[in-house]
């Protein structure tokens, strides 16, 4: 199923560039997985490779499907210079390995949190996982693979993903909206939720 990761990476790089720098991390019983950091201006984007290797698999199915199921990676982008944000590779690397580890299927909508400041410093535990196909568009699979869909993440502060808990996904993409929340600042607050 490797052969899936030189086609994501071409994705990627067609759609960010080439990467500038890139990190490796193994965790016991997982697949390896990359992070790689793209430059664009201002930005910064952090890109999974590794993820999709391997569809992932509804937690309650008695048997993981090795062909069938969604692909996923993950893409976080933040403004450069205003935190040391490339501390995120690995809190990035647990959330890209969280289908292999805790069996979940990441999907836009979900929170996924890791339990500690995605960066030195960071008001974000946790993130809200978002519709795909802005950025980078999916990449389509020979049958009968499902296609690899590439997820932004936006950073939560822990009020935020406790407001989404009882409202939802998409009221709070509403309120950020309607308050103009810059979700690339690395340093942003909490938005109003009153």
């Amino acid at each position: 199923m490797a052969d899936v990761l030189p086609l994501v990476e071409a994705r990627l790089r067609s759609a960010l560039g080439d990467p500038d720098a890139r990190a490796a991390v193994t965790f016991l019983g997982t697949d390896r997985l990359e992070v790689l950091r793209f430059r664009e201006g201002d930005v910064v984007r952090y890109a999974t490779l590794g993820m999709s290797a391997r569809p992932m698999t509804d937690p309650t199915a008695l048997v993981a499907d090795p062909v069938e199921g969604p692909r996923a990676e993950l893409v976080l982008s933040v403004r450069a210079g205003l935190a040391d944000t490339d501390k995120v590779l690995r809190p990035l690397a647990v959330l890209g390995a969280s289908p292999q580890v805790e069996g979940v299927v990441v999907a836009p909508g979900a929170s996924l949190d890791v339990g500690e400041p995605l960066w030195p410093g960071a008001p974000f535990t946790s993130v809200l996982v978002a519709e795909p196909g802005g950025l980078v568009e999916d990449l389509e699979l020979a049958g009968p693979r499902d296609p690899v869909r590439f997820l932004p993440l936006l950073p939560m502060t822990p009020n935020e993903a406790a407001w989404k808990r009882v409202h939802g996904a998409q009221a709070l993409r509403e309120r950020w909206l309607n308050h103009g929340t810059d979700l690339r600042d690395p340093a942003r607050g909490s938005v109003p939720l009153e």
